[in-house]
């Protein structure tokens, strides 16, 4: 996985309000989840701001980064857990993350990487990609980039389901019958095997 610095800055003040005046310094509030559980036994969560102009390179890209942050000079490593948009101007709300290290494992969505020309495709099909992450869990150390998915012998009218994949390291937690990838009959292959069985 790649890394990125973000620094950040404990949150004296919590609150709509205050929220509102941290955004407007372009700051953004944010909720470190890591080892410590509250009385319920639910992580705690560890309030502090970022600001907007490292978190972007974080926010807006196809890529997965492990995070190290640094609040208040205290080191943290952790991955994006959610992120808060504006409803109707998409702005950048809130960010979670959650603390990781070397040997826990999280469950995170990579990107699904198409490789190869299709038997389908090659014969007239579509390509149509069902889903663009599969969620996987291991210790961070292991999550690779991109999940890469050879679809050369995938044929016409065939699918190829998350139960017919299995990543070295990595434990799959999308639901086995989710479809990755299917190839499409289109009118021209129609046609092509129509004209094959006169």
């Amino acid at each position: 996985m790649r890394e990125i610095s973000v620094s950040g800055k404990k949150r004296a003040e919590i609150g709509k309000k205050a929220s509102k005046l941290q955004r407007k310094e372009g700051l953004i509030p944010c909720n470190l989840y890591g080892e410590k559980k509250g009385e319920n036994g639910l992580p705690e969560a560890f309030a502090f701001v970022a600001p907007f102009s490292e978190l972007r390179k974080a926010v807006y890209t196809p890529h997965i980064y492990v995070v190290n942050l640094n609040i208040d000079g205290v080191e943290h490593k952790a991955v994006l857990k959610e992120l808060q948009f504006h409803p109707t101007t998409d702005a950048l709300l809130h960010v979670d993350f959650y603390e990781v290290n070397e040997t826990k494992p999280i469950t995170i969505g990579i990107p699904v990487k198409l490789n190869g020309l299709a038997q389908g495709v090659r014969d007239g099909g579509r390509i149509n990609l069902s889903i663009r992450k599969i969620n996987v869990t291991a210790p961070y150390k292991n999550i690779p980039e991109v999940l890469d998915i050879d679809v050369t012998n995938l044929q016409l009218g065939k699918s190829i389901k998350v139960a017919d994949l299995s990543f070295e390291g990595l434990e799959i937690a999308t639901p086995a019958e989710v479809v990755v990838c299917s190839v499409k009959a289109t009118r021209a292959s129609r046609s092509a095997a129509a004209q094959a069985d006169k």
